[in-house]
């Protein structure tokens, strides 16, 4: 920062600088950045209380003479009348952020600052006019937002300060940003457009090209003049074709710089009273008493603001080189001094030690919290627990534990601070911590509100990330190595529970973890907003952290009994299968074996086309076994159906019985809400998702998971929604049509690429069809497509061709899905959530072709995740808001299970069906309507 300083000779604390605030740019970081709060009258106000808190620490910062706060008017302005569809994207507030607004404007007017704002125009506009009229004064501006909108404004007598990042945005910062210096950010963004503020640009062009575009021909108008010029047939065509579209886009962007408004720069004198009449009332009406505190300081001159100078003009200090104050507290005055620094602040991280990762079973051994960067505290409770009598002469640590607080005592002191609404609660797999707390016989812990930033760092990084474990974050973003567990507890066979670490050897490790959480939140917060992914983290992340608490902690019933009896069938079968196998091989060998079975099937029977691993040894993967099924190897139909049935006994009848809960008598599978690269959950401990619905037998599996007594297990399954939605993105309206009025999709499909009509189309036909339908939305391939259908290479590629001739905007989207994703790196969801591809440029070209084909699938599966997860949303604040005691237990792909009172089975069904097929997503309604079947049964396979 100091050689921008000395570059731009720009005194960016001058008092005598004009000061121009993006108002409603803070107004949702505000509402975002706090828990929910009522004022005495039970009116929302955590955006009024963030947004006072903000601008009090920007003005102690700057000391300004002349600001003012720019607000937009209203949502419809000028730019409506050039193009209606402007932000029509754009989701409507939060509910409870929408009676604050007016609340903020007075705040604004009792804190002293001026107000911008004008009917038919935007914030932006406002302070692009009064930059101008600054300017004509020979007067230095200062803009305080991160809005890129604003961007085209900077220049040597205008920055920007991005609040979030505190960091300064000048004409190389811009450049940076656009690839392109400022004056020419409007025609990078005519070309490039904008999909959050729906301005449509040209198809196909993202920032990076438009910025090569007007740095070759040097503006808008040069580029529409020489297209003749470009080489790439498409984007000519599309600049041709679109050109237009393009200088719409120019209105929409290019800010107003001559707003009728009638106030000068000397009407925007500033001087804080913080003491007036005026303010202290609005501050004690709405019961603001750690604003009250903070401005008693700031009158001291006692506390600094987070926006120090020294912040704003140094570069960020390194995380691992902070000062850091770690406690172990074992003494309850010192807990209560602690938890009396926590009340005052607005957000704390938190993160539990226990003795095992099974939330439901788990003991609590310890808590550690951070209420602030650095300040951090291990709390230890149950340290000891599990160490026998006989182990004290091997386990010298537990000799010297320190004393530690009664576990009740500390219960109740921390659930005060835990179960605040006014205090958010941030954890690394919140999840766990909520879940283990809840649980706790001693004193249950509802904690609240909650947020994450392992879903934070999947919502900014996903794909771009291997892992958003809390270690691999710390020394991505901080390049800091965490103390690991192993370090701390031993690794392999010798390896002990947290519990039987001396609290001593363990403090740093506890305290730490809950440390650089709060640093990752600190990070992530303005991130989400900077990148316009708050509104993905918040309305689906964030909400469905409560919706998977309660399914976990509800599980599911299943029956041992009906299990063992499974697993006897299942064993006679495998028996069969060993002897017709053993049979045919002339040979009795461990089939589990892939080192036996490969030379069994390979030397010994001498079937051709086999092939080695690097080690040696022969391939027996399924896929390898099926090539030779289909080749007319009886014993490779034998083997797959051994391995079938073998992974059902062993993963599904004996492990669900070991991983009951011997208490609850249920199963209490964990959801994964980062385990994926499409934004879809994931199951384990066990994984419900892969037992196998197409066989008998993996249909058996379903019979032992049972409704309670005088219920029954409702199944809610999305119909065909993966077909429904690439229908929508590509804009197919052939298939469209035919989802719409309830046609088959197989038979219309096989009626359109056979050149049939639908009462002509067979059974082989309708498989055909089928299989190319869900081929296509995984980019299928001729050979792949060949070796489902069992034809020839040559007939999948006539299939597949007669398919795009019918439905050619499915080809078309796949096609700029390729370009989307080498253009730009991501693909995204219609909800906007963007999913990161790595191996752009590779050689290999198979691991390209692998690459293109996920793109391709990412956004309808990820659309699918977010669709069934606003589902999950929804249904459960409708079930709690109305007291309904029907219960969500599952979410298994695309299906629903719930436990419902058989005498409210079909209110259910006509309460529940509804709210899943007319989910909105935050854009247009979807073109094709969403379906969903149901089943009711006393136990999951027979509820299909």
């Amino acid at each position: 920062m100091d050689t921008e300083l000395e570059k731009n000779k720009f005194n960016y604390f001058d008092k005598n600088n004009l000061i121009l605030i993006d108002g409603s740019g803070y107004i949702f970081r505000a509402y975002y950045a706090l828990p929910p709060m009522t004022n005495p009258e039970g009116i929302p106000i955590n955006a009024v209380y963030g947004f006072m808190n903000m601008m009090v620490k920007l003005v102690d910062d700057f000391k300004p003479k002349n600001i003012a706060v720019a607000f937009d008017f209203a949502r419809e302005t000028f730019r409506n009348e050039i193009y209606p569809d402007y932000k029509s994207n754009r989701t409507t507030p939060p509910e409870d952020l929408i009676p604050q607004f007016s609340l903020i404007k007075k705040a604004t007017e009792v804190l002293g600052l001026p107000i911008l704002e004008l009917e038919g125009y935007e914030a932006d506009d406002l302070i692009a006019t009064f930059q101008a009229i600054a300017h004509k004064e020979n007067r230095k501006v200062v803009i305080v937002s991160s809005d890129k909108d604003l961007m085209q404004l900077v220049d040597n007598n205008t920055v920007m300060l991005d609040p979030m990042k505190q960091t300064w945005i000048d004409e190389e910062k811009v450049l940076e940003k656009f690839g392109v210096k400022p004056n020419r950010v409007i025609d990078v963004q005519s070309l490039a457009g904008d999909t959050s503020d729906n301005v449509p640009g040209v198809p196909g062009i993202g920032l990076k090209i438009a910025a090569e575009l007007i740095n070759r021909f040097g503006s808008l108008d040069e580029v529409f003049l020489r297209t003749g010029e470009i080489k790439q047939n498409k984007r000519r065509e599309n600049l041709d074709i679109y050109k237009d579209q393009a200088l719409i886009s120019k209105k929409l962007v290019t800010l107003k710089k001559d707003v009728p408004i009638k106030k000068s720069v000397s009407n925007l004198d500033f001087n804080l009273d913080f003491s007036s009449s005026a303010l202290m009332s609005f501050i004690k009406h709405h019961n603001f008493k750690r604003l009250l505190d903070r401005l008693e300081s700031y009158k001291s001159g006692n506390e600094g603001s987070n926006f120090s100078n020294e912040k704003l003009i140094s570069e960020k200090s390194k995380f691992k080189d902070r000062k850091k104050n770690y406690k172990l507290i074992t003494n309850i005055v010192e807990f209560e001094n602690f938890l009396e620094n926590c009340l005052k602040r607005d957000v704390i991280a938190i993160d539990c030690e226990t003795d095992s990762l099974n939330s439901k079973s788990t003991n609590l051994i310890g808590i550690s919290i951070a209420y602030k960067e650095g300040e951090a505290c291990y709390v230890p409770l149950r340290h000891g627990l599990n160490i026998k009598n006989e182990d004290l002469l091997t386990f010298d640590e537990s000799l010297n534990f320190p004393h530690q607080i009664e576990f009740d005592l500390a219960i109740s002191k921390l659930k005060s601070i835990l179960e605040d609404d006014s205090i958010m609660k941030v954890g690394h797999n919140i999840k766990f911590d909520s879940l283990v707390l809840k649980q706790e016989k001693n004193g249950s812990i509802e904690m609240s509100p909650l947020t994450d930033t392992m879903c934070m760092s999947y919502v900014l990084n996903l794909g771009k990330n291997s892992s958003h474990k809390l270690d691999n974050l710390a020394l991505i973003e901080f390049e800091y190595n965490t103390i690991k567990f192993e370090d701390v507890c031993g690794k392999g066979v010798k390896q002990k529970t947290f519990d039987q670490i001396n609290p001593i050897n363990a403090y740093e490790y506890a305290a730490e973890d809950a440390d650089v959480t709060l640093a990752l939140y600190n990070l992530y917060l303005p991130r989400l907003y900077q990148e316009r992914k708050l509104t993905i983290y918040e309305k689906l992340e964030r909400s469905l952290i409560k919706v998977l608490i309660n399914i976990e902690n509800r599980g599911i019933l299943v029956n041992p009994n009906t299990l063992n009896n499974i697993s006897l069938q299942l064993e006679k079968k495998i028996k069969l299968l060993e002897k017709d196998i053993f049979k045919i091989t002339e040979n009795e060998f461990n089939i589990g074996s892939p080192k036996q079975l490969g030379e069994v099937l390979f030397e010994k029977l001498n079937i051709k086309g086999g092939k080695k691993s690097k080690n040696g040894s022969w391939q027996t993967s399924v896929t390898v076994l099926e090539d030779l099924a289909q080749d007319g190897y009886e014993v490779a139909e034998h083997l797959l159906d051994w391995r079938h049935f073998s992974k059902l006994k062993s993963t599904y009848c004996e492990a669900l019985v070991e991983q009951l809960n011997r208490e609850t008598k249920r199963i209490h599978t964990s959801y994964s809400m980062v385990g994926t690269s499409t934004g879809r959950l994931s199951s384990s401990d066990p994984n419900l998702q892969n037992i196998p619905i197409r066989t008998d037998e993996g249909k058996l599996i379903r019979t032992a998971f049972e409704a309670k007594e005088n219920c029954y297990l409702l199944s809610m399954d999305y119909s065909q929604i993966e077909l429904r939605l690439i229908a929508h993105i590509a804009d197919e309206k052939s298939m469209i049509k035919a989802f719409n009025e309830d046609f088959d999709i197989h038979t219309d499909t096989a009626a359109k690429v056979f050149n049939v009509s639908s009462n002509k189309v067979s059974p082989d036909l309708r498989r055909s069809a089928k299989a190319i339908n869900f081929g296509i939305i995984y980019g299928i391939s001729p050979f792949g497509l060949a070796k489902q259908l069992k034809c020839s290479n040559t007939e999948a590629r006539e299939f597949i061709d007669s398919y795009f001739l019918r439905f050619p905007n499915i080809k078309d989207y796949m096609q700029n899905i390729r370009k989307q994703l080498f253009d730009d790196g991501f693909v995204e969801t219609l909800f906007g959530r963007r999913i990161y591809f790595t191996n752009l440029d590779t050689k290999n070209n198979n691991l390209k072709l692998f690459v293109e084909r996920q793109a391709i699938n990412a956004p309808i599966q990820g659309t699918a995740a977010d669709i069934i997860k606003l589902a999950m949303i929804k249904l459960d604040n409708h079930f709690m808001n109305n007291k309904i005691k029907t219960q969500m237990l599952l979410q298994v792909h695309d299906e629903l299970v719930f436990e419902v009172p058989m005498e409210k089975i079909e209110e259910a069904v006509e309460m529940i069906k509804p709210i899943m097929e007319q989910v909105n997503l935050p854009m247009k309604p979807l073109n094709v309507k969403l379906k969903v079947d149901h089943g009711f049964s006393n136990n999951w396979a027979d509820a299909h």
